[in-house]
């Protein structure tokens, strides 16, 4: 193909083209200029473009919006407020830096800013420019003077942190303080209950008739062992609420007279209950009083708490404040190694004539009748209990110690747990299952502590696993001795359980719920009247 030649007359006439086009385009931005210059000739005078700027309130609606003018970037309001709070954190670090003057000029000047704010908002007029400046100015100059005082960010950073780190040590220290003074206060005996004792022993070593219905009690042995009746267990080294338990339960039964109590204690209390419940009658239900230490078969030889108190490292645990610091202190209570606390364990053995009893601890209000609980089927388990989990720490995982391979490889840790308080037994399904034998393994390899702390309910749960019937939340009520409860649930509980460390007969008990438990208490008895201020 051939290339067309070259034409030399193209870019003269290109150029012809561009100065028209420019010709053209200049003549209409003339006419356009023309035209805003006689429309601005026709509008009133207004204030000068500068003025408007500066005033940048007049985009405000009238009045002032203090929640626009702390969100405006722009806001002189939301200048002050920052400088506030520098401001008081400077205060505090100056006090420590032993500047008491300069302290003294910033808290001025911060109340004076607070002021004029407050004023603002209260009137619903918009801070003056002169104001504003003026207050921002002040505040400038002695936040300048802080920084000449190397008061600046890294220096106020390194403080409060410090001063963080020194109140969090404090807060550590006054919690741990708060909790070693609840517990001595919860496991005090008050003296009105050390008077009551005292009282009683004396009454039983001169009183002849105690003697007299003790002979006669000998009669009612039958009804001790007869399977028709209702019989409870209870073990206490408390007197009173010993008495409260068994008084709401009778008084609150439809037929009291077949309700037979079997109260175990230990040898200081022995004589003042046996006397207690000699003297006072319980609307004709049996009451029979025994001591631990008649029980000869409670031996170190067969309990494994009994053995493992005779270790100098569990002495040392519980007994001389050594060991692991880091264990809470309410872990380190000898009260859980009493063996009023772990007869539970063993009550089959404690009545072997028995086939079913519901056990009662010391801290309950009864308040309904518990006959239908002796008529509750339990399909072949050992134990009706109420069960706590609708919580996640109620369930196994908080109360054992999973990291170790025994408890991972036997129980589920989301398994749940249940209360001790107000349980029903079937102790022919108990001596069948050996509960008391699966309880004694798990208590051997717990003498290092490391499968559960203490207490009674971790190996309850490890030895009645599997072994447990659910009943009904309303015949067990917990939660009175720490927490508020739903009255809904008080009122239709059949059994109110004070656990926690503020019991009733306690001057830290829960106010509230106090009035439940002194119900059942007779405070015009002339003992009690002797041992007892009641208001």
């Amino acid at each position: 193909m051939r290339r067309r030649p070259f034409d030399l007359r193209r870019p003269a006439r290109r150029r012809w083209l561009s100065i028209v086009w420019v010709w053209l385009v200049a003549a209409g931005l003339g006419v356009l200029l023309l035209l805003v210059v006689l429309s601005r000739e026709k509008l009133p005078r207004s204030d000068p473009p500068l003025v408007r700027q500066k005033l940048y309130r007049s985009s405000f609606p009238e009045g002032l919006n203090i929640t626009d003018e702390m969100l405006s970037p722009y806001s002189l309001t939301r200048q002050i407020v920052d400088q506030i709070s520098l401001a008081k954190a400077l205060v505090v670090i100056s006090k420590d830096s032993n500047n008491l003057q300069f302290a003294a000029e910033l808290s001025a000047q911060i109340r004076k800013c607070q002021a004029l704010l407050s004023g603002a908002a209260t009137t619903g007029t918009p801070l003056t420019t002169e104001e504003s400046e003026a207050a921002i100015r002040d505040m400038a100059f002695l936040l300048y003077q802080a920084q000449q005082l190397h008061y600046d960010s890294a220096t106020m950073i390194m403080k409060m942190k410090g001063q963080f780190q020194s109140l969090d040590e404090k807060m550590k220290s006054e919690a741990e303080k708060s909790t070693k003074y609840g517990q001595i206060a919860a496991e005090e005996l008050p003296k009105s209950l050390y008077c009551l004792g005292i009282r009683l022993t004396m009454e039983w070593a001169r009183s002849s008739n105690f003697q007299r219905e003790l002979s006669e009690g000998r009669h009612r042995m039958e009804k001790l062992r007869d399977n028709s009746l209702y019989h409870y267990c209870v073990f206490s080294d408390n007197i009173l609420a010993a008495s409260v338990v068994v008084n709401s339960t009778s008084m609150n039964s439809k037929r009291p007279e077949m309700i037979v109590f079997h109260l175990v204690t230990d040898e200081v209390n022995f004589a003042p209950m046996k006397a207690w419940f000699s003297m006072n009658s319980f609307r004709g239900a049996t009451i029979e009083v025994q001591k631990v230490e008649d029980f000869s078969w409670l031996n170190a030889s067969y309990v494994p708490v009994l053995k493992q108190l005779q270790n100098s490292d569990t002495q040392n645990y519980y007994f001389s404040g050594s060991g692991d610091n880091r264990t809470p202190v309410k872990f380190r209570n000898p009260k859980y190694l009493s063996m009023l606390n772990h007869l539970r364990f063993y009550i089959p053995e404690v009545y072997p004539a028995l086939q079913k009893v519901v056990f009662l601890d010391d801290d309950v209000v009864v308040q309904k009748d518990l006959s239908e609980l002796f008529t509750i089927n339990l399909n072949g388990n050992v134990m009706g209990a109420v069960e706590t989990c609708m919580e996640t720490f109620h369930r196994f995982h908080k109360y054992l110690n999973y990291s170790h391979p025994l408890i991972r490889a036997h129980f589920d840790p989301d398994a749940c747990g249940w209360a001790f308080g107000m349980n029903v037994l079937d102790l022919r399904e108990w001596r069948q299952k050996n509960v008391t034998g699966i309880y004694h393994y798990w208590q051997e390899r717990n003498a290092d502590h490391t499968l559960w702390k203490l207490g009674t309910l971790p190996p309850g749960l490890l030895a009645f696993y599997g072994l447990v019937e659910k009943l009904d939340a309303k015949w067990h009520v917990l939660g009175l001795g720490y927490t508020s409860v739903d009255t809904s649930l008080i009122k239709n509980g059949a059994v109110l359980h004070y656990n926690g460390n503020m019991k009733p007969w306690l001057k830290i008990g829960m106010e509230k719920y106090k009035g439940l438990w002194d119900e059942y208490v007779d405070y015009s008895h002339p003992l009690l009247q002797q041992c007892f201020v009641h208001g």
